[in-house]
């Protein structure tokens, strides 16, 4: 039976046959479905925290709607240096035929201007300065010619608004300035503080277990035997929990074994929002990940296996409303798994809602430097490293096996191969999803 494919980095469906998942049946599954079956089981209501200071909401996600308390600016003010007037005033004038105006007061800044400019007069104004009364507009100084102290002449006429921003222009009293779902940036950050709002509602970070497994593995600041590898995972893992918004909880380096791999996760799964397991996803004597989380509970493993490299072995299940993730422990596969099913969980988690499909992501538009195969059937993910040339951008593929953690260091990102398609050819133009 033919298994629909759709993958999240292009808007394409496929149809593939003969294809099997980790223990040997028949359909594996596509990478978009993988994650659609994730997503399905993630809770609904996500806890809130009160009362964040703005200038520690940076990358947080607003729980609520925030309408402002007040209108931005509160009272119309000038754009440029220059004189404040009736725009009717300056109507028709010219370099040769000028409008005479008689000056005013001046306005100056921090002070309110609390007096009227009468007809065919001026106030001389700086930027940001309050409009006196009786004026809409303001015409800048270089089409102002100064005769003496009390007159000028405009050499250019003005509409009414021109050079001025009006009272609520920025945002009005009542009207939504961030929406419950925003993802907070500097600029989010400076229209909270133009309207006095100092603190907001925020959801809770989630906390994200790292747990290394194997018997293989060695800590990082140990040195490895001819027959161990220092933890390269682990600091890969929770490096990239943090980039996503959340808080890592790095649960140390486990053997295969049943007890001790079950004991963590339990724990991890009573302390934590989400648990990612390295190693112990393939199909093997030691590989207990799989079992572990089908015997902890319904409904257990949503997935063991996607048509996806690097990246198969890949496992997705569901323990107590807790997402559980095993990866492959080559770094390679765990960077691109992160991307595909991790990343798009955690913002979930987060209470982060894009605006548009791929909001999140940033990814650049290069010409592939030579061509690259691939097997039908399966969604390639290759790295590449990016070249500005005379020509425009160009992308050079990094080969090499999954294992090796330098292939992700030389590469500024990544580019899919569709499922159904057996390679890329050079010249063409690609999309680059950068780190």
């Amino acid at each position: 039976m033919a298994a629909v494919i759709y993958t999240p980095y292009a808007a394409r469906v496929f149809i593939i046959d003969n294809m099997k998942d980790m223990l040997g049946r028949d359909n594996v599954i596509s990478a978009g479905e993988a994650l659609g079956r994730l997503l399905n089981c993630l809770p609904g209501e996500l806890p809130a925290e009160v009362g964040i200071p703005i200038e520690g909401s940076l990358g947080r996600i607003c729980s609520r709607d925030l309408l402002s308390p007040e209108d931005l600016p509160h009272f119309a003010r000038s754009t440029v240096d220059g004189y404040a007037v009736s725009a009717r005033s300056t109507f028709g004038a010219t370099e040769t035929m000028p409008a005479y105006l008689n000056l005013s007061q001046e306005v100056f800044m921090g002070d309110k201007a609390d007096f009227l400019v009468s007809p065919m007069s001026a106030a001389k104004i700086p930027t940001g300065g309050m409009l006196p009364g009786a004026t809409d507009a303001v015409v800048m100084f270089e089409h102002v010619s100064v005769l003496d102290e009390n007159t000028i002449e405009v050499l250019k006429p003005v509409a009414p608004g021109e050079n001025v921003i009006q009272a609520g222009e920025d945002v009005r009293i009542g009207e939504s300035l961030l929406l419950r779902g925003w993802r907070m940036r500097p600029q989010d950050i400076g229209a909270c503080a133009g309207v006095g709002v100092t603190k907001i509602v925020v959801y809770e970070r989630p906390t994200v277990s790292v747990i290394s497994t194997g018997d293989e593995i060695v800590a990082a600041d140990s040195t490895p035997d001819s027959a161990h590898i220092r933890d390269i995972n682990s600091y890969v893992l929770s490096a990239m929990v943090s980039q996503a918004g959340c808080l890592p909880l790095k649960r140390g380096i486990f053997r295969d074994n049943y007890a001790e791999v079950r004991s963590v996760i339990e724990l991890s799964i009573a302390e934590s929002s989400a648990v990612i397991i390295s190693g112990g996803t393939s199909v093997g004597a030691k590989d207990l990940i799989a079992k572990i989380i089908n015997d902890m509970g319904s409904p257990g493993v949503l997935f063991h296996g996607v048509s996806m490299k690097p990246g198969k072995p890949v496992i997705g299940g569901m323990v107590g409303g807790v997402p559980v993730f095993g990866l492959p422990g080559h770094p390679a596969a765990v960077a691109v798994c992160f991307d595909v099913f991790i990343r798009p969980v955690l913002d979930r988690l987060c209470g982060y809602r894009e605006r548009f499909t791929g909001a999140g992501r940033r990814t650049v538009k290069a010409r592939l430097s030579k061509n690259v195969s691939s097997s039908q059937g399966r969604e390639e993910h290759v790295r590449v490293v990016l070249e500005e040339r005379p020509d425009g951008l160009w992308a050079i593929p990094v080969l090499g096996k999954s294992g090796l953690i330098t292939t992700l260091v030389k590469a500024d990102g990544t580019f899919v191969i569709p499922v159904n398609e057996n390679g890329v050819e050079q010249r063409e133009v690609i999309e680059v999803r950068l780190f």
